[in-house]
């Protein structure tokens, strides 16, 4: 069996020795007939014989442009290990190639250093991205030097991909504001709009329980208080004074930290199982946060605008967040914080409405492993290539933000490319999901509760008189106890033991809530809260 002849990309990491922590999104290669096969989000592809590229960097590189989707880690890595030379002689020989121009502007904006030629370019402008196939910037600015056409979705301190495939495509492009207004349409905005309310404490009793915390009573009002009053409001959440502001409204004053604001120590995500450190996650040192956060900050300048992205936004800026890591303590919360953030900035979501994306998450153990599994697509890989660089010392260390550390990673330096260039493609899609799901089936069934419990409320006082809060007290316990009068409702309100009174109590209650809906919310009624 004669070995695979690799192309493309794939001969790149052959040739020139590069380990990628996230794989190729396209593996190319020779063989008898054109095909192409999907596999896991990834893309084989199999090229004739007359397509084989020069031996070549140059050759390759052009095939890798041409053909696949561009690697930025790839890119990067290659970029530190080639001799500029020979990258300076392929613009020299290819002055009106467009490929050798898209190289030498990559190889300057990614190395920040500039190629060792003088290049007498020629042609027209041509994007440094393919926009049909990866998430690119609203506004291009040309480069007149390479005569490229900057389209980069980032800055290179932060430089997300998303590439657009058969699932990623529409989940970036799902319209949420155009399923809220079809919501609107079937309950109507006041109905909605106190359904927003009991989604917004929701989402923060849901997001202490991917925690592990729950029965956190202050902790939840604190989160809520934030997700009601700061979503999409002032200054955008990531610059340095904001997060600190965030950080500390949501932890409030019992806290271990001596400050809030970006994190100076080295933190990782794991557990300790039996008195041993399981790392999970490493995020990059923290004398890069500062340039991590705000060049997330300029991704999401450089994206924003674009009509059936949001979804996509969203996910770059909550994921983003959450693999940057750049606080000491609440990083979950303000990764989930930002998802809607990001929506009310984007003006899909309109205020007061919260989606509450951490619900769905903890609904089962399918979707928290689906989360998980969104979580672990670049930590996962980050920590096979990287396990081994992970150690703990003897003696714990006073970090500069007071935290104290015995965590040691020997290869920061070696991982700045996949951190500055994360693919979260899969991320988007799992997000578009998660969205999709929330309002067309979360809020909807949060709706219909309300819609049946008024229904109810109208229907009981008919039966017998009594303010909203007894009335709501009577609907809960006969729908918690199977339609029984209970003895201490018997008890609370003797009215119910009148001859036939309870009968025709449970006939209204049964009427209004005739679509089934008695058991699908069982996380504490809406009622339990104060009405406005």
């Amino acid at each position: 069996m004669s070995p695979i002849e690799h192309v493309g990309g794939s001969w790149l990491v052959e040739h020139l020795g590069i380990g990628l922590v996230q794989p190729l999104a396209v593996e190319s290669r020779i063989g008898g007939r054109r095909s192409t096969n999907h596999s896991g989000g990834m893309r084989q592809e199999v090229f004739q014989p007359n397509m084989r590229p020069e031996p070549t960097l140059a050759g390759h590189l052009t095939f890798h442009l041409k053909h696949e989707v561009v690697h930025l880690e790839l890119l990067a890595r290659l970029f530190a290990v080639v001799d500029p030379a020979d990258l300076a002689a392929w613009v020299t020989d290819e002055p009106s190639g467009q490929y050798a121009r898209r190289i030498g502007f990559l190889y300057e904006w990614m190395t920040g250093r500039q190629l060792p030629v003088t290049p007498a370019v020629q042609g027209g402008y041509h994007d440094a991205l393919d926009g049909k196939q990866m998430l690119v910037a609203t506004t291009t600015v040309n480069n007149q030097r390479w005569r490229i056409r900057d389209n980069m979705p980032g800055s290179p301190d932060f430089c997300p991909t998303v590439r657009l495939t058969e699932a990623s495509r529409p989940a970036a492009a799902f319209d949420v504001g155009a399923a809220l207004r079809r919501q609107e349409a079937v309950f109507g905005a006041e109905l909605l709009r106190r359904s927003a309310v009991w989604m917004t404490l929701k989402e923060s009793r849901s997001s202490f329980l991917i925690e592990g915390e729950q029965d956190q009573t202050l902790k939840i009002q604190r989160f809520a208080a934030v997700m009601e009053t700061r979503t999409g409001q002032g200054p955008t959440p990531l610059l340095p004074n904001e997060l600190a502001s965030l950080q500390a409204a949501i932890l409030g004053e019992d806290t271990t930290l001596a400050a809030f604001g970006l994190r100076r120590s080295p933190v990782f995500v794991g557990q300790n199982v039996r008195y041993e450190n399981i790392v999970h996650y490493v995020a990059p040192p923290w004398e890069s946060v500062p340039r991590f956060v705000q060049g997330l900050a300029h991704a999401l300048s450089r994206t924003e605008g674009q009509i059936g992205f949001a979804a996509a936004r969203a996910a770059i800026a909550a994921f983003g967040f959450v693999y940057i890591h750049p606080l000491a303590d609440g990083n979950g919360r303000l990764h989930r914080f930002l998802i809607n953030d990001t929506l009310r900035r984007d003006g899909v979501v309109p205020a007061p409405f919260i989606l509450p994306v951490s619900a769905l998450i903890t609904e089962s153990t399918k979707e928290r492993a689906d989360y998980d599994r969104a979580l672990e697509a670049f930590s996962r890989p980050f920590m096979q290539h990287y396990g081994e660089a992970v150690s703990f010392g003897n003696e714990e260390r006073d970090e500069a933000d007071g935290i104290r550390s015995n965590f040691n990673f020997s290869a920061y330096d070696d991982a700045m490319p996949a951190w500055r260039f994360l693919d979260l493609t899969s991320h988007v899609t799992y997000l578009g999901h998660v969205l999709r799901f929330t309002i067309e089936q979360e809020m909807h069934q949060q709706a219909r509760f309300f819609r049946s419990n008024d229904l109810a409320r109208r229907l009981v006082k008919d039966v017998i008189e009594g303010p909203d809060t007894d009335i709501d007290a009577i609907i809960r316990s006969a729908r918690e106890n199977g339609g029984a009068l209970s003895g201490k409702l018997a008890k609370r309100f003797p009215i119910l033991e009148k001859p036939g009174r309870w009968d025709r109590v449970m006939a209204a209650i049964n009427t209004a809530f005739a679509d089934g809906l008695d058991d699908e919310v069982d996380d504490g009624d809406p009622i339990d809260e104060p009405r406005a």
